[in-house]
C-alpha cells in the first residue's frame, strides 16, 4: 500500500508592496529607526546631565573657586549664548561633512570642555571649558531632531523626535542623581567628579556614531548618493516599502527647499506685512515666554532655594531634586497626549494658572518665614504646571503658524530669541535675592507668567487640526491684510507642510 501523495498547497499571492501613497500610520516602525533614534536621542542627554549637575554642584563651584555671585551667574547662563554658537556651526558640520560627523565634532567639544571644567582652579579656565561645553551642547541640540527627523517614516516623526525632549529631562534626572551618588565626598573632589561623569555619553556617542548609526538619507540624496541611500532606507523601512519613492520624494523635497529659499528672503520678516507681524508676534512670542516664566532660573538655583527655605541636608536636597525632575518629566509625556486631545489653548490657560498660584505660594512662603514644606510643595506643582502646557506647548505655537515659506528663519529667530531670554533670567537670580530676595522675585515671576497667560489669552489662536490655510486666513481677517496669501502660494510647492503638526514635534524644555 503506497501513500497517497498529499496535494500541494495552493500558493497564496503575495501581499503588495506597501508604498508611500497608502496610509503610512500603517507603515510599522521598524526596530532599526527606534534604535537609531534612541542612539540620537541619547546625545541629548548631554544638556540635561549638565542642568542637572550644575544645579547640584553651583554652591560647591563657588565656594571651591572662590567666585563672586555675578560670577556664577555668568558661568551658569552662559551655556544658552554659547549653545547658540554651536548651533549656527552644527549646521555648517552638518551640510558638509555629514550628520554622524557632526554627533562626533559635539561630542569631541563637550568632551574637552568637561575636562577643563573639571580640573579648573580659576575662573579664566572655568568659563573656557563653558564655552565648549556650550557650544558642544547648542550643536547637540540642532542635530539630534534633525537626524532622528530624517530617518523616521513621516507618520511617525513626531513621536519619535519627542525621545530627544524626553532624553533631556531623562538627563536631569541622573545629573540629580549623581547629586546623591557622590554626596559622601570630600566637596571639592565631589563637584569635580560630577562634571567628569558628564564625558561618559559622549564617548559612547563617538562609538555609535562610527559604528552603529548609518548616515541620514537625506544627507546622501543630497550628496548624489543615492545607492547608498536606498540601502540605508531598506534597513530603515520594512520589506517591501518602495523605498524609491521615498527616495524621489527627497529630491523634490530638497528642490523644493531651494525653491523656496530662492523666492522668499528674509526680507518676509524684517519687513513684514501686518498679517505677517502678528504671525510673527504669536509664533516668537510663544518661545519667549516659556523662558520668562522661569523654569531656568528656577531650575539652575533650586539648591539655593532650598537651602534658603531650610532644607540644608545635602542627601535630602538630592532627593527634592530628583523628585522635581521625575514630576516634570512624566508631565510632559502625559502633555504630549493631552495637546492633541484638548486643544493647545486649554492647556496653555490651564498650565499658566497654576505656576501662578504655585509662584504666589513660594513668593509669600518666604515673606513670611520660608517654610521648608511650603516651599517644596510649591516647586513641586510649578514644575508639574510647567511640563503639562508650557514647557512642550511653547514651542508648538512657532511650528504650527509659520509657513514652510518663512518657517525656517522665523523658527531661528524664536529660537534665539528663547535662548538670549534663557540667559538673561538664569544670569539674574542670584543678584535678585541679594537685592529684593526671592519672595519679591517669585512675586515679580507671578506676574509676569500673569502678562504671558494674557498674551496666550487674548493674541495666540488654537492651532490644533488648523491647517496652514486656515491660520492665514485667521491672520489675514485679524488684521485685513490679505498679502499673506502671496507666501501661501509659496507654500504650494509641497502639500505635505501645510497638514497639521502634531503635538509630540514640539520641543520640550
Amino acid at each position: 500500500m503506497t501513500d497517497t501523495p498529499s496535494p500541494s498547497p495552493t500558493p497564496q499571492p503575495s501581499p503588495p508592496p506597501l508604498t508611500n501613497t497608502q496610509d503610512e500610520l500603517r507603515v510599522p516602525i521598524t526596530s532599526n529607526v527606534k534604535k537609531f533614534a534612541m542612539c540620537a536621542a541619547l546625545n541629548s542627554c548631554n544638556l540635561g546631565f549638565d542642568i542637572g549637575v550644575n544645579t547640584g554642584t553651583a554652591d560647591l563651584i563657588q565656594d571651591s573657586l572662590d567666585l563672586s555671585d555675578t560670577q556664577l551667574e555668568i558661568f551658569i547662563g552662559s551655556i544658552n549664548i554659547f549653545g547658540m554658537v554651536g548651533a549656527l556651526g552644527a549646521s555648517f558640520v552638518c551640510d558638509k561633512y555629514g550628520r554622524r560627523s557632526a554627533f562626533r565634532f559635539a561630542a569631541y567639544l563637550f568632551i574637552v570642555g568637561v575636562f577643563c571644567t573639571a580640573v579648573a582652579n580659576s575662573y579664566e579656565v572655568l568659563m573656557m571649558g563653558r564655552v565648549l561645553v556650550g557650544i558642544g551642547v547648542g550643536s547637540g541640540l540642532a542635530i539630534d531632531p534633525l537626524y532622528i527627523a530624517e530617518i523616521s517614516p513621516s507618520a511617525h516623526r513626531g513621536n519619535l523626535v519627542t525621545w530627544s525632549e524626553l532624553a533631556i529631562n531623562l538627563g536631569i534626572v541622573l545629573g540629580f542623581i549623581s547629586l546623591l551618588a557622590y554626596s559622601p565626598i570630600e566637596d571639592d573632589a565631589q563637584w569635580r567628579l560630577m562634571v567628569a561623569t558628564g564625558n561618559i555619553l559622549p564617548f559612547v556617542m563617538i562609538y555609535l556614531s562610527l559604528y552603529v548609526m548609518p548616515e541620514s538619507p537625506r544627507w546622501l540624496v543630497s550628496q548624489n548618493k543615492v545607492e547608498e541611500a536606498t540601502q540605508v532606507l531598506r534597513d530603515l523601512y520594512p520589506a517591501g516599502y518602495d523605498v524609491a519613492s521615498v527616495v524621489k520624494e527627497i529630491k523634490s523635497s530638497i528642490e523644493e527647499e531651494k525653491l523656496v529659499e530662492k523666492n522668499v528672503g528674509w526680507d518676509a520678516i524684517i519687513w513684514p506685512t501686518p498679517a505677517v507681524r502678528r504671525m510673527i508676534v504669536v509664533g516668537i512670542g510663544s518661545a519667549i515666554a516659556q523662558q520668562i516664566c522661569g523654569i531656568d532660573a528656577i531650575q539652575y538655583y533650586l539648591v539655593e532655594i532650598l537651602e534658603e527655605s531650610g532644607v540644608d541636608d545635602t542627601n535630602e536636597r538630592a532627593l527634592w531634586l530628583i523628585l522635581f525632575s521625575v514630576l516634570k518629566f512624566s508631565f510632559i509625556l502625559v502633555a504630549a497626549h493631552l495637546f492633541d486631545k484638548k486643544g493647545r489653548r486649554p492647556l496653555f490657560i490651564f498650565s499658566l494658572s497654576g505656576m501662578i498660584l504655585s509662584l504666589l505660594v513660594i513668593s509669600f512662603n518666604f515673606y513670611g518665614g520660608a517654610s521648608k514644606g511650603l516651599t517644596i510643595s510649591g516647586i513641586a506643582f510649578y514644575m508639574s504646571f510647567f511640563s503639562i502646557g508650557m514647557g512642550p506647548g511653547a514651542w508648538l505655537i512657532p511650528s504650527e503658524v509659520f509657513f514652510i515659506s518663512i518657517r525656517a528663519k522665523a523658527m531661528s529667530m524664536a529660537t534665539f530669541c528663547n535662548r538670549v531670554f534663557a540667559a538673561i533670567m538664569a544670569s539674574t537670580v542670584l543678584t535678585a535675592d541679594n537685592t529684593i530676595g526671592f519672595g519679591s522675585y517669585f512675586l515679580i515671576l507671578a506676574i509676569v507668567c500673569g502678562i504671558c497667560l494674557a498674551f496666550f489669552y487674548f493674541l495666540v489662536p488654537e492651532t490644533n487640526n488648523k491647517h496652514l490655510e486656515e491660520m492665514a486666513h485667521y491672520f489675514a481677517e485679524i488684521t485685513n491684510d490679505h498679502s499673506i496669501f502671496e507666501l501661501a502660494k509659496v507654500d504650494k510647492v509641497t502639500d505635505s507642510d501645510s497638514k497639521p503638526i502634531p503635538a509630540s514635534t514640539a520641543e520640550m524644555t
